[in-house]
C-alpha cells in the first residue's frame, strides 16, 4: 500500500483561502512535491500547478471530502491551488505531499 506523507511545515505548511464566484488563490510553493491533498468546505472546482486559477472548466471537487491530485511538473517556478464555487462560496485548504 502507498503512504502518503505530509511535507515539513517550514518548505511547505498548509494553506487556505476563501473563494466565491471569484477564484481564490493560495500562496506558493517551491517546486518539489508529488501531490497535494485538498478539501473544502462547500463544492468546489480546482485547478493546481503554475499561475493556476479556477475557472467552471476546471476539476470539480465535493464539499468535505478530500481528493488527491498530482503536483504537475512545469518548469520548476511555484505553483498554488486555486479554487471557485460550484454554487456557494466556501474555503480551500491544501497541503502538499510526497508518497512512500
Amino acid at each position: 500500500m502507498e503512504l502518503l506523507r505530509p511535507l515539513t511545515q517550514a518548505n511547505f505548511p498548509g494553506a487556505a483561502v476563501a473563494y466565491t464566484g471569484t477564484a481564490g488563490n493560495t500562496a506558493t510553493w517551491q517546486s518539489g512535491p508529488q501531490g497535494v491533498l485538498v478539501w473544502s468546505t462547500t463544492a468546489a472546482y480546482v485547478e493546481i500547478g503554475e499561475g493556476a486559477v479556477a475557472t467552471t472548466a476546471s476539476t470539480p471537487i465535493p464539499a468535505n471530502t478530500i481528493v488527491h491530485f498530482a503536483v504537475p511538473q512545469g518548469t520548476g517556478g511555484l505553483w498554488r491551488v486555486s479554487a471557485i464555487q460550484a454554487s456557494t462560496g466556501g474555503s480551500v485548504y491544501a497541503k502538499p505531499i510526497n508518497k512512500e
